[in-house]
């Protein structure tokens, strides 16, 4: 199965992808919370925008513990054991600089944008083109 590169959600479910570690950092900066809790609060974050998968979260968390990004401690709620999940100063560290490559990221886009979205009669291509484009 070829990927649609023509397809918005193609393009958003990529960068959706790429930004679930960089919001799991950002919400637990907040807090501390447990999965549910934070699943919740990226979507408040996002506005709707993203929401981790269990299968994207907990793997994630995990790996941020093994780092040394995140600390996890049990606790019980309503006869219920939970685990919440505590930022670090290392994970702190790694959320300011995911922030920052993020920022120059999407100015870079941002420009980028400017000139996709106003070509120059002599560059423009049609989408239902499907011939390749030849460099002169």
């Amino acid at each position: 199965m070829s990927n649609n590169y023509l397809s918005k959600s193609y393009w958003n479910g990529m960068i959706k992808m790429s930004l679930t570690r960089l919001f799991i950092l950002r919400a637990l900066h907040e807090t501390p919370m447990h999965g549910y809790a934070l699943r919740e609060k990226i979507s408040d974050l996002t506005r709707g925008c993203c929401t981790p998968t269990e299968g994207a979260l907990y793997p994630t968390l995990h790996e941020f513990e093994r780092g040394g990004y995140v600390t996890c401690r049990e606790q019980t709620v309503q006869g219920r054991t939970r685990k919440i999940y505590t930022l670090t100063n290392k994970g702190l560290q790694a959320c300011r600089a995911g922030l920052e490559a993020w920022e120059e990221t999407a100015r870079s886009l941002l420009d980028a944008r400017k000139t996709v979205s106003s070509p120059s009669p002599a560059n423009e291509v049609s989408l239902a083109d499907s011939q390749e484009v030849k460099p002169q």
